[in-house]
C-alpha cells in the first residue's frame, strides 16, 4: 500500500506539473521566450552552430528588462524548488528507518536553489567561475553522508539546479520523474538485495518487518519467578 500511495501521489503531482506548464505555454505562446523554459531544445541544437551550449542558451532567451530579469530567476528557482520537493518523498518512504538523514531533505530542497542562483551569476563570465571556485575550495565542507547513495539525490539536486539555471525547468522536470520513478522501481522489486546484507532502502515486504519477525519466532515462555518466602 505505501507504494501504490507514492505511485499515485507521484504521478498525480507531475500531471498537475506537465499540464499547468502546457496550458500556460498554449494559451500564451509569447510567454515562453520570457520564462526559463525551453533551454534543453536549444541544449540538443547546439551542436556545431554555437560555440558553447550556454551561448546558446543564452541566446534562445529574450529577456531585457530589469523586471523580467528578476520574473525569469524566480520562475528558475521556484521551478527548481517544485522539481525537487517530490524527489523528498521517495527519500522518505524508502529510507530505513535507522539511516534516516532530515538534513538530506533539507538539502534536497535548498540546494537546487542555491545552484540555479549560482548558475545564473556565473554562466557568461568565466572570471566568476574561477572566482567561485576559489571560494568553494577555501570553505571546508565537515558533513559526511551516511551512504554512497545519498549522494545520488545529492547529485540529482545539482543536475535539477544546473538545469534550471540555464532555463531547461523542463529538463530538471525529467530528470527529476525519471530518478524518483527508477528508485520506487527498485524499492518494490527489491533488485539486487540478499539475505543478510546491508539495506539502503527499508523492506518493502510487510511481512518481514519486526512485528512479523516477533510473530514468527516468538519469544520463548519464561517460567513465572518462584514465589517470595513467608515473612516472620
Amino acid at each position: 500500500m505505501r507504494a501504490v500511495k507514492l505511485l499515485v501521489q507521484l504521478s498525480i503531482y507531475y500531471l498537475i506539473l506537465f499540464g499547468g506548464a502546457w496550458l500556460l505555454i498554449h494559451n500564451n505562446p509569447e510567454m515562453q521566450s520570457y520564462l526559463p523554459i525551453g533551454g534543453a531544445e536549444a541544449l540538443i541544437n547546439s551542436g556545431g552552430g554555437k560555440s558553447s551550449t550556454l551561448e546558446a542558451v543564452a541566446q534562445s532567451q529574450e529577456v531585457k528588462t530589469l523586471g523580467q530579469s528578476l520574473g525569469w530567476m524566480a520562475v528558475a528557482i521556484l521551478g527548481a524548488l517544485i522539481t525537487s520537493f517530490p524527489v523528498t518523498w521517495v527519500y522518505m518512504a524508502t529510507r530505513t528507518s535507522d539511516e534516516y538523514d532530515q538534513s538530506i531533505i533539507s538539502t534536497i530542497l535548498i540546494l537546487p536553489s542555491v545552484v540555479t542562483s549560482i548558475v545564473v551569476v556565473v554562466q557568461h563570465s568565466l572570471a566568476l567561475a574561477f572566482a567561485l571556485g576559489g571560494i568553494a575550495g577555501a570553505v571546508r565542507f565537515k558533513n559526511s553522508l551516511k551512504s554512497s547513495g545519498d549522494a545520488l539525490y545529492i547529485l540529482l539536486s545539482v543536475g535539477i539546479g544546473l538545469a534550471s539555471g540555464i532555463g531547461a525547468v523542463e529538463l530538471a522536470l525529467v530528470m527529476s520523474l525519471a530518478f524518483n520513478y527508477c528508485f520506487v522501481a527498485l524499492w518494490i522489486s527489491e533488485y539486487g538485495e540478499r539475505e543478510g546484507m546491508k539495506r539502503y532502502m527499508s523492506d518493502f515486504n510487510p511481512h518481514s518487518g519486526p512485528a512479523s519477525a516477533a510473530a514468527v519466532n516468538p519469544a520463548p515462555d519464561v517460567p513465572p519467578p518462584p514465589p517470595a518466602p513467608p515473612q516472620s
